[in-house]
C-alpha cells in the first residue's frame, strides 16, 4: 500500500513548488495529493485518509486549526506549515508538534518527512494537538504544560515542576519534581528560548534553572544555586550579576 500525504494551502504556487520539493524525497511508494482550504482540505482527507498530512495554519476559508476539528487525524503524522505566526510557532515547541518555517528548506522537509514515516501508526498525536490548542487558546494559564518525548514514552510536565535542565551533549536532562528524570534529544539552547519567559535562567552554560525553585545561594563565593529538592547548580561569574538581579525581580529582597 503506498503512503499517502496531503498537503493543504491555499496559495497556490507554494503550494505546487512544494510538492515539486517533496518528490525530491519520494519514490512510487509515496503518493502526493492536494487541497487548498478548509471544505476540499476535508473532503480529500475524508476520501483518501492520509498518512502525513502538511497543513498550512493560514487558509481562505479557515484555519488549520479549524480543519482540525472536523477531521480525525489520529492516525496521521500532522506537520503545520507557517510563514509569519510567532506564537503559534512557541507553541508548537511547547507541544513538540512538527512544523515547517515559510520558505521551507530542502533540508527541513526532508528531516520532517523521514520522521513522518517513521512515526507512522503512532497516535501521540491526537493528545500534542490537544495540548497544542490549549496553549493557543489559553496563552496566560499559570500550570502551563511542556510535552518531553524520550525513547521510553511522552510526558506532559508543567513547567512549573521542572527544578532545572542540564546539558548532556546534544541532549537535555530535565530534573523535575519528587527528584523524575527525562532526557530527551534536543539541546538546552532550544529549551532555553522556550522556559525564560517561565521564569528560567541560563546560570551556566550546561545549566538552565527555574529560578522559584532556589532555596539558596552560596554566600561563600555566590557561585552555587541549592534547589529545593537539594540539588547544588553551579553558577558562572559572568552569571552571578544577571541572576542576582533576575530573582530580585521575583522576590522581594530587601536592599
Amino acid at each position: 500500500m503506498k503512503t499517502k500525504i496531503l498537503v493543504i494551502d491555499n496559495e497556490m504556487p507554494i503550494r505546487k513548488a512544494f510538492v515539486k520539493m517533496l518528490e525530491h524525497f519520494i519514490d512510487d511508494s509515496y503518493e502526493i495529493f492536494e487541497a487548498e482550504g478548509v471544505k476540499t482540505g476535508k473532503f480529500i482527507f475524508d476520501q483518501i485518509q492520509p498518512h502525513i498530512l502538511y497543513l498550512d495554519i493560514e487558509l481562505d476559508d479557515g484555519s488549520g486549526f479549524d480543519l482540525l476539528n472536523l477531521i480525525d487525524y489520529s492516525n496521521t503524522q500532522l506537520i503545520f506549515t507557517t510563514a509569519h505566526n510567532q506564537y503559534a510557532i512557541r507553541a508548537f515547541e511547547y507541544s513538540a508538534v512538527n512544523y515547517l518555517m515559510k520558505p521551507i528548506s530542502p533540508s527541513a522537509l526532508q528531516k520532517t518527512l523521514a520522521k513522518a514515516k517513521e512515526n507512522i501508526g503512532s497516535t501521540e498525536i491526537v493528545t500534542q494537538v490537544k495540548h497544542l490548542l490549549n496553549h493557543i487558546q489559553n496563552p496566560q494559564v499559570q500550570e502551563q504544560k511542556i510535552v518531553l518525548k524520550d525513547a521510553a514514552g511522552i510526558y506532559f510536565v508543567l513547567i512549573q515542576d521542572i527544578l532545572y535542565c542540564e546539558a548532556d551533549g546534544p541532549y537535555t536532562r530535565f530534573c523535575i519534581k519528587d527528584d523524575a528524570t527525562i532526557i530527551v534529544s534536543k539541546n538546552l539552547k532550544e529549551y532555553e528560548d522556550l522556559l525564560l519567559p517561565y521564569g528560567f535562567a541560563r546560570c551556566h552554560h550546561g545549566y538552565l534553572v527555574n529560578l522559584r525553585k532556589i532555596k539558596t545561594i552560596d554566600r561563600g563565593d555566590g557561585n552555587t544555586i541549592i534547589l529545593e529538592n537539594g540539588s547544588q547548580i553551579p553558577v558562572s561569574y559572568r552569571k552571578k550579576e544577571e541572576i542576582l538581579q533576575l530573582i530580585s525581580g521575583l522576590f522581594l529582597v530587601p536592599k
